[in-house]
């Protein structure tokens, strides 16, 4: 049976699962749910994803859904190539890497968070914007110093990639979805370079997917 992934273009978690299924070279077919028209609120993906969000994995009929369960059960379920360190305190370190986008800056872009944002506070699209490009640059900022305590080699945790090069490579995605350079993060543009080689990398890029589009926030 097939892996289905429930994803769209612009969900960098959604980016997230295909690096890692890439990585794991299990095919998947993506099934498009389009979170910026508000799709994820359908009736038929709620008994997909009570949630409400993307991505979903199903896998014989099992669904995982947060992109971290999702990465960690791959590693459980189809270990070669790992994504997660054998070593406890490397894989603590890569969680932790990994968290920083995903679980600090990634959250305070999604659409539910620009819909508040409007909603509460009358903000408009170029104040949402300046939000989004915020956290973005924090996030980077944040992987720049972490970077310079404990610098790559060519990966984050040495010569392959795990879930914590998979985060910052998300970052950097984002950066690209609000035409943001990466001038002032040297050792962030040099790992994301590495990765974005790698066509595991490449392939998943937002742009470069079915249903891209440039768009607004």
């Amino acid at each position: 049976m097939t892996i289905q992934l429930y994803g769209f273009w612009r969900s960098n978690a959604a980016f997230r699962v295909r690096v890692a299924l890439a990585l794991k070279q299990l095919p998947f077919e993506e099934i498009e749910v389009d979170i910026l028209s508000g799709r994820q609120f359908d009736a038929a993906y709620a008994q997909v994803n009570t949630e409400h969000v993307v991505p979903t994995l199903v896998d014989h009929g099992h669904r995982i859904f947060q992109s971290m369960a999702i990465m960690e059960y791959l590693d459980e379920t189809y270990p070669e190539p790992r994504l997660l360190p054998l070593d406890a305190k490397d894989r603590a370190y890569a969680r932790a890497l990994a968290f920083v986008s995903i679980a600090d800056a990634h959250p305070l872009t999604v659409p539910r968070v620009r819909k508040h944002l409007a909603q509460a506070f009358d903000a408009d699209s170029a104040a949402i914007e300046a939000w989004c490009r915020h956290w973005v640059r924090e996030g980077l900022a944040t992987y720049e110093r972490l970077l310079t305590q404990r610098p790559a080699a060519p990966f984050a945790l040495g010569d392959v990639p795990t879930v914590a090069d998979i985060g910052i490579a998300g970052q950097i995605a984002l950066a690209h979805v609000y035409d943001m350079d990466l001038v002032a993060y040297p050792l962030v543009a040099a790992l994301g370079k590495q990765c974005f080689k790698l066509p595991e990398f490449a392939q998943a890029h937002p742009f470069e997917q079915p249903g891209y589009q440039r768009v607004g926030i």
